[in-house]
Order: C-alpha cells, then sequence, then structure tokens
C-alpha cells in the first residue's frame, strides 16, 4: 500500500504502518524494531537507527550526509530518526536486526530457599536502564539481581522525546505495555511467586508506567498528577506497586527512594545526593531535617547515546583514556580477563578524554580544540597532530577512536546542567562546598566515574572529588527496603514533607535561566 512502508527479511515481507507525527525510526519502534536499543533522539549523531531501503528511498537530509559516507547515501542508508515515516511511505527497506521480545535479564540466580512466602521485587525503572532486586519475603534466602536496556528506548533517549512519542496515538500504551512486560519477565524467571513489588523511577516514568495524565510534565507550567507514598495497581497479573514519594514534577520517587536509603546508611548532613541520569537529580539535605532538591535535564550523553562513538558500557567500549608517552590510551570496559579492544566510548570514557585532553591544554576550557601551532607541551603537540577536520567539523583521532566537537558540545550541555544544579542548591542553603561532609554519587554512571575528571571539568566545585562517596544504586536499594517495611514507608513520606524543589532560575539570581545556562557551558566550575 502507497501510505505503508515494506520490510524485507530474506525471501518474507512484512507492512509497516507509518503513523502521522512520528519519525521513521519511531513508526519501525512500533512495529516492534529498536526495541531497547539506545538511540540519539532523533539529533542524527548515533547512527544506530541507519536502515537500508531497498527501493522508494527519500532524498538524503543533512544528517544523513554528516553520519554516513556519499557511497551508503548512494546504496540507499538512511537514518531512520531523520526523516518523517510516511516519507518512507511505498519504500522498502531490510529489515533492521533486532527484532524480539525485548532485552536479555540477565538473572543472577541464587538460592531458592525461604521462597515459601513469595519475593518481593524491587524495580529502579530508569529512562536508559532497568535494574531489579528481588529477595524472599520470609528474610531467609538469598537475593536475585538484574539490569537490562529500558525497552522504551527506541521511542527516544530522554524523557521530552519518550512523552512526545507517548502523546501520540497509542504511544503511551505501547510504552507501558513494554515494561509491564519485562516486569512479567523477571517474575516468571524467580524460583517463587511476587507477593510485593515496589517501582522507583522518575515522575515522567512512574506516570507512564501506571497509565496516568502525564500533561504536567509534557509542557510549562509543570506539576504532578500523582505523588507518590502509595500502592497503585498496574495489571491484573502483577501485585499492586508501591511507588515511593514522588518530590516535585521532575524529582522522583528514584531521589526519595535514594534519599532514604543513604539516611539509613548513616549520612550526616549536610551532604548532597546526586544522581546523574538522563534526568539528573540533586538533594541537599541540611540540619535540622531539612532538604533542597533540584533537577535538570541531563540527556544521555554520560550514559554513552548521543555522541557519534558513543555506546552504553559494554564490551568493546572505552570507559576510561590514560595519558602514556606515545599520547592517549582508551581503557576498554572489563568483562572477563581480557577486555574486547574499544571501538566505541562510554560516558564515563567521555569524561575521562576530556579531562585528559584539558589536563594537556588540547582542549580549550571554552570546548574548543587548540591551534596547531599553540604553545603545548610535547605530549599535547603529539596528541594534536591528530585534529583534522570532517566535512568541515574538526574531529580529533585518538587512536582507532575519534572525538568531533558536537561530542565535546554534547558533554558541555551536561557539564552547564550539573553546575547549574550544584550552584542552585549552595546559593539557597547558602553554603558552599567546604560544608559539605559527602556529596553521594548515586546509580551506575556515578559507581564508576572518576571523581577527579568531574572536577576537572567543572562538574563539581573545587575540592569536590574528596568529598565524594560512591553509594551504587540508590534508588534500588531505597525502594526495595521501603517496599519490605510499612513503617519505613510512612517515615519516607513525613520527610518528603520536608523537601523544597529548588526553582535554580531564582536561586542563581538571573532573570534569563538560558544565560545562565551558556555561562556554565566551560570546562571549568562556574559558582
Amino acid at each position: 500500500m502507497d501510505g505503508d512502508l515494506l520490510v524485507s527479511c530474506g525471501h518474507t515481507r512484512r507492512t509497516v504502518s507509518l503513523p502521522p507525527g512520528d519519525t521513521l525510526a519511531q513508526a519501525l519502534f512500533r512495529a516492534g524494531y529498536f526495541v531497547g536499543r539506545p538511540l540519539c533522539s532523533g539529533i542524527g549523531r548515533c547512527g544506530a537507527c541507519r536502515v537500508r531501503f531497498v527501493s522508494g528511498a527519500p532524498v538524503p537530509v543533512p544528517q544523513d550526509r554528516r553520519r554516513l559516507t556519499p557511497e551508503d547515501c548512494a546504496a540507499g542508508w538512511r537514518l531512520a530518526c531523520a526523516h518523517p515515516a510516511q516519507a518512507a511511505a511505498g519504500g522498502e527497506i531490510e529489515a533492521p536486526s533486532d527484532v524480539g521480545p525485548g532485552p536479555a535479564l540477565h538473572t543472577a540466580r541464587g538460592a531458592d530457599s525461604g521462597v515459601s512466602a513469595g519475593y518481593v521485587l524491587g524495580l529502579d525503572l530508569g529512562t536508559t536502564g532497568l535494574a531489579w532486586r528481588a529477595f524472599p519475603a520470609s528474610g531467609a534466602g538469598q537475593a536475585l539481581e538484574g539490569q537490562a536496556p529500558n525497552p522504551q528506548l527506541g521511542a527516544g533517549s530522554e524523557i521530552m522525546s519518550r512523552l512526545a512519542f507517548a502523546a501520540r496515538d497509542g504511544g503511551a500504551d505501547i510504552l507501558r505495555e513494554l515494561i509491564l512486560d519485562f516486569l512479567r519477565r523477571v517474575a516468571a524467571s524467580l524460583p517463587g511467586p511476587v507477593t510485593r513489588l515496589g517501582v522507583a523511577g522518575n515522575p515522567a516514568m512512574v506516570h507512564l508506567l501506571l497509565g496516568l495524565d502525564f500533561s504536567g510534565l509534557a509542557a510549562a507550567p509543570y506539576h504532578l498528577h500523582f505523588f507518590g507514598g502509595h500502592e497503585s495497581a498496574l495489571a491484573p497479573d502483577l501485585p499492586p506497586a508501591y511507588v515511593p514519594p514522588l518530590l516535585g514534577p521532575f524529582v522522583g520517587a528514584d531521589a526519595s527512594a535514594g534519599l532514604y536509603a543513604v539516611l539509613r546508611g548513616g549520612a550526616e548532613p549536610p551532604f548532597i545526593l546526586a544522581d546523574f541520569g538522563t534526568n539528573g537529580e540533586f538533594v541537599l539535605a541540611l540540619p535540622q531535617g531539612r532538604f533542597l532538591a533540584a533537577s535538570v535535564p541531563m540527556g544521555p550523553a554520560l550514559e554513552g547515546v548521543g555522541p557519534r562513538l558513543g555506546r552504553v558500557a559494554g564490551p568493546g567500549v572505552a570507559v576510561g583514556f590514560e595519558l602514556t608517552p606515545a599520547g592517549l590510551a582508551p581503557v576498554a570496559y572489563r568483562d572477563g580477563p581480557a577486555p574486547a579492544e574499544a571501538t566505541a566510548i562510554g560516558g564515563t570514557g567521555y569524561l575521562s578524554l576530556l579531562a585528559r585532553l584539558v589536563s594537556v591544554g588540547v582542549l580549550r576550557p571554552d570546548g574548543r580544540f587548540a591551534e596547531a601551532g599553540s604553545s603545548l607541551p610535547p605530549l599535547g603537540r603529539r596528541i594534536l597532530a591528530g585534529l583534522a577536520l570532517d566535512g568541515g567539523e574538526p574531529r580529533l583521532d585518538v587512536g582507532r577512536l575519534s572525538l568531533w566537537a558536537a561530542d565535546v558540545e554534547e558533554v558541555q550541555k551536561v557539564k552547564a546542567a550539573c553546575n547549574l544544579a550544584f550552584s542552585g542548591l549552595f546559593q539557597a542553603a547558602g553554603l558552599g562546598v567546604g560544608a559539605l561532609s559527602a556529596i553521594h554519587l548515586a546509580g551506575a554512571f556515578g559507581s564508576h566515574v572518576s571523581p577527579d575528571d568531574l572536577e576537572a571539568l567543572g562538574f563539581l566545585p573545587s575540592g569536590g572529588a574528596a568529598r565524594c562517596r560512591v553509594v551504587g544504586n540508590a534508588s534500588l536499594d531505597g525502594v526495595c527496603l521501603l517496599t519490605a517495611d510499612a513503617a519505613a514507608r510512612r517515615d519516607m513520606v513525613e520527610t518528603a514533607s520536608r523537601v523544597e524543589v529548588v526553582d535554580l532560575a531564582s536561586a542563581i539570581g538571573s532573570d534569563d535561566f538560558g544565560q545562565a545556562f551558556v555561562k556554565r557551558m566551560v570546562f571549568r566550575y562556574v559558582a
């Protein structure tokens, strides 16, 4: 049909509908492709949504020409995120490689003792990744846990693109069912039934899972339709889900669960809990039981999504860089005795690379590469020799890996957002980093990033790295504790009532939030 797209796989063909308003990538996602694949939300940089047209290829657009070679374009390759779905009507593409029920569970099984009372299951519902833990409700027996990419990733890698997809016909139902299906598959993998369930996530993820009105999160003035702190029905074949309190429109149940976990672990105010996720959430605990919270849209770059060679950490991904006499050497993700050679770069890898480049002067604080002939140390000159132009864009080759100027800008945006959160909270509280007992780094990224890199690039103020403490997935720890303990849930509701969400624009004393953001797009901390 003229309004549809044919997807061929060998001798079989499948018809895919092309809803108005969708990109081609999103239409394919609706049809079961790109499930769990991290995409860059349509900015045309990651290349993970590329498809080859057998016939009816749309005219290449600038994103195609930047990411694909002229030979690729001539052969029918296009970036699916860069074209409206209906531009592919009447065409035919080869099937993308990933079709299936969703991401693997990566289950870590333990002993099956103590399951007569069933299992308590906790889920950290992240925008990019899912992490779960199940343990016997009796308290006896071993916990099981696992993690996987969020299967919703093909609809957009950050919150606003995810919500935009959900707002179109049937989009919210698709996203909700993907998570419900994940929960069902986790439950089916356990040795006993799930009797209690808890879910922590940012407000957008929670609203989508519960099938609630999310319009208050999609456009200003932002507001919540659900405040958490109790159980809500999910589906007839799943237990009701306990959701910790949501603290504000973009400070969610993941932040409150993480706060409970670090308080339960003995953290002494004043401290900051920092969760560097796609949506950055920060809570400043003050004496006398007062809390200030803030959130900033950080995007998925720190999780390896968006930069040109960016990938989620795994085999073949550089998670760090070392300075050697010969230049820069990638540190590959290690999953066993012999790590695979790096062909991509993870979020921690990009921060490590940029910090090393700043330290030798190859990258200026404003994010620009040094000019040829600059007064650099010998090692800096050796590294700068890898700088060239790629279609008019500066590109620095580092061995077999490369860093483009646009990649640097993606990290600068994240740095500016993080810097705003810290400086805004400090100004609202009237204190500085020296007053803190600790900066608790939460989440998978916080567990692996180097605090020294964060300080070197200006994510943290001077002296911040020395105060950093890694707390792992505090959100998952907290939701598991709260789901299992009714008294703890009551305490958390009371604690949440003492949290004030800070308007960062007001806190930093600027009438122009955009100007304050741009001011911080430098690799140094701006108070």
